[in-house]
């Protein structure tokens, strides 16, 4: 079943909301949507590094506010797990650590870890709502504005830019 034209209306000032709120600041790149036809999936990317975006999806019919990292790459995918495992960290715990720093108070958010097709490979929390009609809520909407800037926090511009060995080894 489609969004009616009220969800979409709905769905799109949340969209614009989270776009805005990070558009002023420089750590954020250039941000492109990608939906799935059947509105199943309408995610908003934010360029992070080569290869590598932040990313808010919204599951409409889930629903669900699932935000994350990904890239079109698996071997830097895989070279992230293994420096996250090397440190000693659980990748959840070192998501937490993020969301920590943005304001969340997380202790163990959930993390999942999934490629899509093959095609792009996935790190990201998912926020539940009870309907839809929750993202018109000021609430969920600072939390996934948050959560996207815990996910920068924790991989940070040095991971997705493809220099992860130099990350831990900074902050060890």
């Amino acid at each position: 079943m489609p969004l009616s034209d009220e969800d979409r209306v709905m769905v799109e000032a949340f969209r614009d909301f989270v776009e805005g709120a990070v558009a002023a600041d420089d750590r954020y790149g250039a941000v492109t949507r990608h939906d799935a036809k059947d509105e199943t999936i309408l995610a908003s990317r934010f360029d992070a590094g080569e290869s590598w975006w932040l990313e808010v999806a919204l599951r409409p019919f889930v629903p669900e506010i699932r935000v994350g990292i990904l890239t079109d790459d698996r071997s830097w995918c895989e070279e992230v797990v293994q420096v996250i495992q090397e440190s000693g960290e659980t990748p959840s715990s070192f998501v937490a650590a993020g969301f920590r720093e943005a304001g969340l108070d997380w202790i163990e958010p959930q993390l999942d870890q999934f490629d899509q097709d093959g095609a792009t490979y996935h790190f990201a929390t998912p926020l539940p709502l009870d309907e839809l009609g929750d993202v018109d809520w000021n609430d969920f909407r600072g939390k996934t504005v948050r959560m996207l800037e815990a996910y920068l926090i924790a991989f940070g511009p040095a991971i997705v830019a493809g220099e992860v060995e130099e990350v831990r080894g900074e902050e060890e």
